[in-house]
């Protein structure tokens, strides 16, 4: 089987709630997502996808993925994708660095590799554990009682995990996590995510102002020393993101003790390959993880399912169900939330079927 021609499309994901806010004022109203598809001489075509959380978050944006798609794509074609290791090793060597740009295509040819053997991605990468799992719900920054108020509703669909975006001014902050774990059932699990938005000594103040709440920490400050300093002066269960985009860096988390969870971000990671590497790390050393990506619609979605769905349920911290949060379905059969919980498919490969009336026509074609 070989690559014949790669397809770039352009699509916008408006969001129910209007806008997705979370620390230092950032906030996104549309999703700029970039699809991609692998057609091959074998007639199989697997598809892919990377949406950036806007160009402020991570060193990532919509206009870099698809310029480091073109300068991928050319040396793609001729090449196995079923032969993920090369695939990879190739895109390396064209392109240094931007693992964003690589992650759709990537994902593209592991949904190659399931609709070639005739089984779902989960299967191919461990395993399908359980008939479902835990999603976690996003709550976009807000006045304390407004996210509290959200929870609550969130919590009626059947949501028991839940992210809080703080990162601002520490009083206001520790309101908010207040306010929301009352709100909860001691059951319930509350994540603290401060994307990087406080300073050391803002930090080292919200984690002492609500040592007595049942709540994870996640990401307080910018740089990975700065979070280990954090987790050291705090006994409250302590989750890693942003700074953590290798394995390099998670070998260096758990030599440290520097994490009880780590968010595993696909396109951050570079794609699934390396997500699935990170995974089992993760699991055979003991870290919980969160699995999901930047942003994203159904192809998102489903790629973190089926990543999620062959985690070793003890390490699954949760997932989340990106598909949900946007108006516009760009693939069919993609997994949906059901009383916040998500099911991988059973069917080959990702297991969905691009809208291409959604899509319109490519932005790019190379081959």
């Amino acid at each position: 089987m070989k690559i014949v021609r790669v397809a770039v499309y352009q699509v916008d994901l408006p969001l129910h709630e209007g806008s997705y806010k979370w620390s230092g004022g950032k906030s996104v109203e549309v999703f700029d997502s970039t699809v991609v598809s692998l057609e091959t001489d074998a007639g199989l075509v697997g598809w892919g996808e990377v949406c950036p959380l806007g160009p402020a978050y991570l060193p990532a944006y919509a206009e870099g993925a698809r310029t480091g798609i073109r300068t991928l794509a050319p040396a793609l074609l001729g090449m196995n994708p079923l032969e993920l290791g090369k695939l990879n090793a190739r895109m390396d060597a064209t392109l240094k660095g931007h693992p964003y740009a690589k992650s759709a295509l990537d994902t593209a040819a592991w949904d190659l590799l399931g609709k070639a053997t005739g089984q779902p991605l989960c299967a191919l990468m461990g395993g399908r554990y359980g008939d479902d799992f835990h999603l976690y719900r996003a709550i976009s920054q807000d006045t304390p009682e407004a996210m509290a108020d959200r929870v609550a509703g969130y919590r009626a669909e059947g949501y028991r995990r839940f992210q809080l975006k703080v990162g601002g001014e520490p009083e206001t902050d520790i309101e908010r996590i207040k306010a929301v774990r009352a709100a909860l059932e001691p059951t319930d699990r509350l994540i603290a995510d401060a994307n990087t938005g406080w300073t050391m000594h803002d930090a080292a103040r919200v984690v002492r102002g609500v040592r007595d709440v049942d709540v994870y920490i996640e990401q307080p400050c910018a740089t990975y020393e700065e979070c280990l300093a954090i987790r050291r002066r705090t006994d409250h269960p302590f989750v890693l993101d942003e700074s953590v985009d290798s394995l390099d860096r998670l070998v260096r988390a758990k030599a440290d003790l520097a994490c009880d969870v780590v968010n595993l971000k696909i396109s951050k990671l570079g794609g699934l390959t390396r997500a699935r590497q990170a995974r089992d790390f993760c699991a055979d050393q003991g870290i919980a993880m969160t699995i999901e990506d930047s942003w994203g619609g159904d192809i998102v979605t489903a790629a973190i399912a089926h990543l999620a769905h062959s985690t070793p349920p003890e390490f699954l911290f949760t997932a989340t169900d990106f598909n949900s949060y946007v108006t516009r379905s760009i693939a069919a059969g993609a997994p949906q939330r059901a009383k916040g919980r998500l099911a991988a498919s059973l069917a080959p490969g990702l297991g969905v079927e691009p809208r291409l009336e959604v899509l319109g026509a490519p932005c790019l074609v190379v081959g």
